[in-house]
């Protein structure tokens, strides 16, 4: 009686609970195996259950995203359980009329008559069975008929096939032989001639719609064909012969084909028209951590920040079905995008953003302006096959989900002849596979950040079919496809020859896409696409926790034995005893590394960008080494089932050191060089990171760089390439000054955070070890005073911002160290006071640079100011409170102090105009000091008993 209130609530809250009820209850009934643990007075009642499932489907029979949410869960049901023979005949019938709803019949391959709605003109796409097919899906009659009832036809096609496969298989073993026409028939779509740019322009806006929308459905009816003729192909099938499974596989592979270019046409279209496209898959407004049923486990939705507040709205009110779907939809689109709003707020997009795609839009503009600014010709320009579908990710979410089952194409190829065993044609294919792997990937390890942010990362969020486990499972044949395509995409690069004979457009005819002339492929791109997402792929799976498991140990080590260097490497391995294992996990670890280092070495002559790539996945392999030896909880660093030794540890780091070094100071490919590294600052602070982290010295290393090198790069407002490279870092220059001073900042506060924990805990240790430990601070404290001073040479805001912001970081740090610095005061009494007066150095800089700031009103600096400047207030104490509790000598009087600019000129106090008058900071404003000009009067002192009389002043 629950159920039955909860399937008929109009709510979609309670209906959800009550069709996932009513296939529970339908589970546990017309199980065909429960018989067994029944009486005989208690025989399971598939009456019963048949009543139930039908009364849930007249339910939801005229409202789609229920419907959708029931063919859903129906096949994983069927997937999972073994129901009665009369629950899988009434679902046969059910799903009967699929051809009567989506299929239209052909003579000899061809429409019998040409179909025309208004200016709209279908024909034919992507015919893999030539004149024998028998039938086509009518996407386009059922789009352009009657809008509202055709879009929620066709938002059921996807799940309504599903169920249709999954009964099938069910029924014939596992074979889809008796569908098998559907894989290769033809699709009824508008006529390509809609896509010509000039053709394009002419349309209405409903014309447009109706095309945007025939192309949507058309790329999720090959989607859900993928799914369902994947699972010939990726596990063996008693009953389906090699023969018709490479068959199979070649027929996926052109509808792979197929789906790149249907969705690279859409995304052109969305990127000129922007449309809200409908959801073909329930997702509901719950966390992406709760499941969406009992026997679907893996519909976990991660969506939340697509939909935001309007997936509440989206629960009420089915009064208008059709203008709620539509307007949260909408609502959902404009919550998970920068392209939005425009239909609501009139806000539009303007001709720049239709290029960039990626900038916020100006108001003023009406809907009509959009639509006249789209039907300029032209519009439509040149499309890059490979370029990652920008305006589709956005709203990806709403599309049919890829199968795991679906990566197995990654094994399979096209062609059996061995003159080319790497195809240039295929690459395409595997690129949008690795990218879809990548995406699941991200959703089984959700913390990983990859480096490389590409336009898919933060739209979508993949969800994987079963359990992380059983994910792992089906990737892990696909290991030696991966190394496959690392070493043909590598090798592509290398070679840059134009002599493959073959090439996209001719495999392109033979899978059925039209001729459109400006799709067209990138070959310099295609290579290193692959090669990046294999990359990302394997950093992926390495950062995977349960890879790391005990029970998942075979499959890691698979992984880095398939990555593996092909000449022997054992030399380099010499320094190790006793010598390693090679059948152990660390001896595994270090092949891998010695590999990624050989093709870091061979692409960092063409490209410095993707050396630094394989720089990132080598540093992957690192933290993966470190927390596998977390994991296994032994006390001396023993892995003892693994076999994984922590003395590699500092092995892999210094290979790691070296080779970021390499990058920093190797020459650059001249692609690269005419990119300028402007827009690549982010990479360069990466490869300093990785290679401070793993230099020998971390401290002697900030030292070195922060007072010799940064100070010999000339001014920013200097192009002097000669300076730039006199100090021997080719990616030190005024675009990545900024980036190296950053990492620099961050660096050495995190390793003086680290001294001063060690310092509190050597108080009571050998002298030898509070030496170590004063070196390490005072070396930190010149990294600072240095990287402070470089403001008066580099005058941009951001770096005065930065200054300022890690000032006051610097400071509170340095506050936790006065009481290491009491107990050794009467022991280092001399060289503390220096370090202090350093140390005022660039307190002084940071207070001019405050008021500079506020006088200029430059609030990139002024937001920072308040904290910073209570930081240097409390330094300010703590110093005079240690001067008088240690010294018997006054070093500390108070000194009025002249008002002075970063270069020593004196600044009156009105040369700024208006100052924002802060409470707070109103004291503090008045004693902005020259580092080079001692105080006089009403200011705080730091000497020493040699030097009293040139002391230098110390500002709060």
């Amino acid at each position: 009686m629950v159920v039955r209130k909860q399937v008929s609530n109009p709510d979609m809250k309670y209906k959800r609970m009550g069709i996932i009820g009513a296939l529970r209850i339908v589970s546990a009934i017309a199980d065909a195996n429960a018989a067994v643990n029944y009486s005989s007075s208690q025989q399971p009642n598939c009456e019963e259950a048949l009543g139930l499932l039908n009364m849930t489907v007249n339910s939801c029979k005229f409202v789609t995203l229920p419907l959708i949410l029931l063919y859903d869960e129906l096949s994983a049901l069927f997937e999972s359980n073994v129901l009665h023979s009369a629950i899988i005949e009434w679902v046969g019938e059910h799903v009967a009329e699929f051809d009567t709803l989506f299929l239209a019949d052909l003579e000899d391959g061809q429409l019998s008559e040409k179909y025309l709605c208004e200016s709209i003109e279908g024909e034919l796409w992507m015919n893999l069975d030539g004149n024998i097919s028998p039938v086509c899906v009518n996407i386009l009659p059922l789009v352009s008929t009657s809008q509202q009832r055709s879009q929620a036809c066709l938002q059921i096609l996807p799940s309504q096939f599903l169920l249709l496969t999954t009964i099938e298989r069910s029924g014939s073993e596992g074979s889809l032989g008796g569908i098998n026409a559907l894989l290769g028939c033809p699709l009824h779509l508008p006529s390509t001639k809609n896509l010509d740019e000039s053709r394009w322009g002419s349309l209405s806006a409903l014309e447009k719609k109706t095309v945007c929308h025939s192309l949507y459905f058309a790329i999720n009816w090959i989607r859900e064909l993928l799914n369902a003729f994947s699972t010939q192909v990726a596990a063996r099938v008693d009953n389906v012969s090699q023969r018709v499974r490479d068959e199979t596989a070649v027929k996926l592979l052109k509808r792979l084909r197929n789906l790149i270019l249907l969705e690279i046409l859409l995304n052109t279209l969305l990127k000129i028209y922007p449309l809200s496209l409908p959801e073909l898959r329930y997702l509901g407004n719950y966390s992406g951590s709760t499941s969406s049923s009992k026997f679907n486990t893996g519909k976990k939705i991660e969506e939340d920040n697509m939909e935001g507040p309007s997936s509440n709205k989206r629960q009420k009110g089915r009064k208008d079905k059709a203008a709620s779907d539509k307007l949260n939809s909408d609502e959902k689109l404009k919550q998970s995008t920068i392209l939005d709003a425009f239909k609501r707020a009139g806000v539009t997009i303007t001709q720049e953003t239709k290029k960039a795609s990626s900038r916020p839009l100006p108001s003023g503009m009406t809907s009509k302006d959009v639509e006249s600014e789209a039907n300029n010709p032209g519009e439509l320009g040149h499309i890059d096959l490979m370029a990652a579908p920008v305006q589709l990710d956005m709203q990806r979410f709403k599309f049919r989900t890829l199968h795991v089952n679906c990566l197995s194409l990654l094994k399979y190829s096209e062609f059996q002849d061995s003159t080319y065993p790497y195809h240039e044609s295929e690459l395409p294919l595997y690129l949008y596979l690795l990218r879809d792997l990548n995406n699941k990937l991200d959703h089984v390890n959700p913390s990983s950040k990859p480096f490389f942010n590409n336009s898919q990362a933060k739209s979508t969020r993949a969800h994987c079919q079963k359990s992380t486990e059983d994910l792992l499972s089906k990737i892990q044949p696909l290991f030696s496809s991966l190394r496959k395509h690392l070493d043909g995409s590598v090798s592509m690069m290398k070679d840059r020859s134009d002599s493959s004979p073959d090439n996209w457009s001719s495999h392109s005819d033979s899978a059925g896409n039209p001729h459109i002339p400006y799709v067209m492929v990138s070959k310099s791109s295609i290579a290193t696409s692959v090669f990046k997402e294999v990359l990302g792929c394997y950093r992926k799976l390495l950062g995977t926790p349960d890879l790391l498991n005990q029970a998942n140990m075979s499959a890691l080590k698979e992984l880095l034995q398939t990555f593996q260097p092909t000449e022997n490497f054992d030399d380099d391995l010499s320094e190790f005893r006793p010598p390693l294992v090679p059948s152990n996990v660390d001896y595994l670890y270090c092949g891998a590394f010695k590999m990624f280092e050989a093709i870091m070495d061979a692409v960092c002559l063409f490209s410095h960008i993707l050396a630094s790539d394989v720089l990132i996945t080598m540093q992957s392999i690192l933290n993966s080494i470190i927390v596998l030896l977390e994991k296994s909880g032994e006390s001396n660093g023993k892995n003892m089932h693994g076999g994984c030794s922590k003395e590699i540890i500092p092995f892999v780091k210094k290979q790691l050191g070296l080779s970021a070094h390499k990058l920093l100071t190797s020459d650059f490919p001249n692609e690269d060089t005419e990119n300028g590294w402007q827009s690549k600052g982010d990479l360069i602070a990466r490869i300093l990171q990785i290679y401070l982290r793993n230099s020998e010295s971390t401290s002697v290393l900030l030292d070195e760089l922060a007072c010799l090198v940064l100070p010999q790069v000339a001014s920013l407002k200097s192009k002097s390439t000669t300076q730039e490279l006199s100090h021997g870092f080719p990616t030190l220059c005024s675009s990545t000054f900024h980036s190296w001073c950053r990492v620099l900042h961050e660096e050495n506060l995190g390793n003086f955070n680290k001294m001063i924990k060690q310092a509190l805990k050597t108080t009571s240790q050998s002298g030898v070890a509070v030496e170590n430990v004063m070196d390490e601070i005072v070396k930190s404290v010149n990294v600072f005073v240095s990287l402070t001073n470089i403001c008066k040479i580099h005058e941009k805001v951001a770096m005065h911002a930065m200054a300022v912001k890690y000032g006051g970081r610097f400071i509170d740090a340095f506050l936790k160290a006065f009481n290491f610095l009491e107990t050794q005061f009467g022991q280092h009494g001399g060289d503390i006071v220096k370090m202090i007066k350093e140390l005022q150095k660039a307190t002084r800089i940071i207070q001019t640079i405050c008021a500079e700031a506020k006088g200029y009103k430059r609030t990139m600096i002024t937001s920072k100011i308040p904290a910073t400047k209570r930081s240097m207030e409390r330094f300010l104490f703590q110093v005079k409170a240690l001067l008088e509790h240690c010294s018997n000598v006054e070093r500390c009087w108070i000194g009025n102090l002249k008002h002075k600019d970063l270069h020593g000129h004196v600044v009156s106090s009105q040369v700024y105009g208006d100052v924002d008058d802060d409470p707070n900071d109103a004291e503090q404003e008045q004693m902005e000091t020259d580092p080079e000009t001692p105080a006089d009067e009403n200011d705080n002192i730091v000497g020493d008993d040699e030097t009293e009389n040139e002391a230098t002043p110390l500002e709060d």
